[in-house]
Formats: C-alpha cells, structure tokens, sequence
C-alpha cells in the first residue's frame, strides 16, 4: 500500500503493523484504521445533495409501488436471487442470471452456484431478523458471514468470527512480481484485534443513534455506513457481499423501503472500478463528496431499475391471470399458483402443495392445469423431480 497516498484530510490513522511472509521473511508496514463516524453529515456539495435528492425520490417511488401491490413479498425471491447473481460476480463468481433464477438449491450445478444461493439464504435469514424486531448487530453479521461460506471453499474454522488476521486488498498496478503482498497490495483494512472489534460494534450503534437519524439523510447515512464496513473488512471472506447487503438491510431498518426488493450490485458491477476508486479516495483523501455522489447515482439508478422490472412482474402476474379469468379454471388456488410461481421462480409440486396448502394430487393437477394453459412450463432436469416454472415471468427478469 502507497502511504504516500494518504493526505492529512483521510479519516482515519495509520497504524504500525508487522508479520512474517513464508517467501519474503519478516515485514513491517502500516494499515489503515478509519475514524469512529461522526454524529453529523460531511461537508457535501449542493450538486451531491441533488443526487441524493434524486435518490430519495426514485427509492420513494419505488416504495410507493410495493405498499400498493396486494402482496409485495413475491418479489422478495426474484430480487434476491439477482442481487445475489450481481454482488458474487463483482467479487469474481460468476454465473448467469438465468441459471440462477432457477437452480435447485438442494442440488446445485457446481461450487459457484452454491456460493451465489447462500447469499440468498443469508439474505433471507437477515432480512426475517429485521423483521422480527431485532437489531443489526455484530451477532448478527457473524451469522450472516457463515451462511455466506457455508461448504465453499471460503469456508473455515474461522467462519462466523470476525477475522484474526492481517488481510490485504487487491494489487498496485505496475508493481514488480516479486514484491511482497503486504507491499504490492492497493489497501489493507485495520490489524485484528480488539479495536477492531470494537469499530464494528460501533457502526449498527451509529445507523441507529437518534442524532444520525435526526441529522444525516438516509442516503447519505447509508453510502457511509457502507463505507466504514468495507474499509473495517471485518472477515476473513464476504466483505463486499455482506457490505452492499447492509445498504439494502439499512433502507430496510430506517422504513425508507417496506420490502426488501431493491438490487443495487448491477449497477456497481458494471462499474466496479470507479466504485473501489471512490472508496480508496474516501480513506486517503476525505474525498466524501465524489463518493457520495456516486453512491446516490446508483441507489438512484437502482431504484429505477427495480421499479421497472416491479411493474413489468405486476403486468405478467395480470396476463397470466387474465389468461385463468378467460379459461374454464374458477379455482382461488389457481390465481395462488401464479403469485407463488412469480415469488419462487423455479419448483416442484411438492413446494406447491406445502406453500399453498392444498393436496399433492390437488397440487399436481392444478400445476398441468396452468401448463395445459401456456403460464407453467416444465424445466428440463437431469433430475427425477419435475421443476416448473412461470416463462413470462422469467423472460421479464433476464430481460
């Protein structure tokens, strides 16, 4: 890491740190432990508070739309599995969105496939966790690290736990092959240890302070907060998933949005390194302004993005409907099926009859009713269990 980079303005000191490379023997060198947040926004320009103008108003409208829609939790799968699809590929796992919309999560294809459905599993596991009432917390982000990891490679007896050791963080351009990584490397977060412990459990105290909540705009508490976690980088692995997890989780707590639909990675994959550019200036130069400026841009762009596919899902829902209205089907539990096929992407008709209620031979016909009627499909599988999914739907989420 480049200490010559670090300004008088960075928010935050660097530290003394020292190990031993099994190549390169002993090293010294520094980390860069960032400041406590403070109680009151950054000095932001009026050109950045219009972006997060703009934010506020496109996660309103995006959130007007869920409150209206008779049951906005359908859409809480299919936003999941995309974010899920999109914050794994910026950490360099990558699969496509169609696979993943309809991967068995009992059998997935390969490694990667797993790693991506136990994002969708720890989110779903958080975000039930916000409902129930309870905090955001460091037990919290444990739990949701080990979810993360569980039977990838990733995976260690350290899971769960904040991480024991020096980390560092991507490689300097141009520097020469034989240097050491603790040299070599763009950043490195804060030593093990206690403070940094502590700096983690200050940060869900700090989203929720009444101050923070009174004086700092949501968007901006959010592009900070997430800030602080990835410059922390508390675990040994995740850190980015987890972190742009919290922006969605943060809105979620402060009641910016009712459902947890919003998927923010796309628009930051797309532009990955201007994203860890903004997050680098932050730490050496104080450079708040540009990063949230940035930061909003996204959450704006975001917003708008799911909102559209919001309203294209409502509008299948309504076709596949019309199309059971128009046919000799009268059955209550045949406009459930479509909600459930939206919500579920890919199933079986055993998933049918436990989420719905009904028998497995009531289930079973009814499924080939809505095939018969051009809404379900079945999924070619190598597998014995039938898998059926709704096309339309589908179509507008890969779209």
């Amino acid at each position: 890491m480049d200490q010559e980079m670090f300004t008088s303005r960075a928010p935050g000191d660097l530290v003394q740190i020292r190990g031993v490379d099994p190549r390169h023997g002993e090293w010294t060198h520094v980390a860069f432990v960032p400041d406590p947040l403070p109680k009151l926004p950054p000095a932001l320009s009026a050109r950045t508070y219009r972006v997060v103008a703009d934010a506020r108003a496109a996660l309103a409208a995006l959130d007007s739309t869920a409150r209206r829609l008779p049951n906005p939790r359908i859409f809480r799968l299919p936003a999941l599995r995309a974010e899920a699809q999109s914050t794994s590929a910026l950490e360099g796992t990558y699969a496509p969105l169609s696979e993943i919309l309809i991967a068995d999560e009992e059998r997935p294809e390969n490694l990667d496939v797993r790693e991506i459905l136990n994002y969708v599993n720890m989110g779903d596991s958080a975000f039930r966790w916000i409902e129930e009432g309870r905090p955001i917390s460091v037990g919290m982000l444990e739990e949701m690290q080990a979810l993360l990891v569980r039977g990838t490679p990733g995976e260690t007896g350290a899971s769960g736990a904040i991480r024991s050791h020096q980390v560092v963080i991507g490689q300097r351009k141009g520097i020469p092959r034989n240097t050491p990584p603790v040299h070599a490397a763009r950043f490195i977060p804060s030593p093990p240890g206690i403070d940094l412990r502590a700096r983690l459990q200050d940060l869900p105290y700090w989203m929720t302070d009444s101050q923070v909540l009174e004086e700092v705009d949501p968007v901006v508490a959010a592009a900070i907060a997430h800030y602080q976690f990835e410059t922390l980088h508390p675990f040994h692995d995740g850190n980015g998933r987890i972190g742009r997890f919290l922006i969605v989780a943060h809105l979620l707590k402060q009641g910016v949005l009712l459902e947890p639909t919003l998927t923010v990675s796309p628009w930051f994959e797309a532009r990955r390194t201007e994203y860890y550019d903004h997050l680098l200036a932050v730490s050496t130069n104080g450079d708040w302004d540009a990063y949230v400026n940035f930061f909003a841009a996204g959450l704006e762009s975001s917003a708008n993005m799911t909102h559209q596919k919001m309203l294209e899902l409502v509008e299948a829902r309504e076709r596949m409907k019309e199309v059971i209205r128009n046919s000799t089907l009268r059955a209550d539990t045949a406009h459930a099926l479509v909600d459930f096929a939206i919500a579920h992407i890919a199933f079986t008709v055993r998933l049918v009859q436990k989420e719905i209620g009904i028998s497995y031979g009531r289930a079973n016909v009814l499924v080939q009713q809505l095939v018969d009627l051009g809404i379900l499909a079945p999924l070619a599988s190598n597998h014995t269990t039938r898998r059926f999914y709704a096309p339309d739907a589908f179509s507008v989420l890969v779209d």
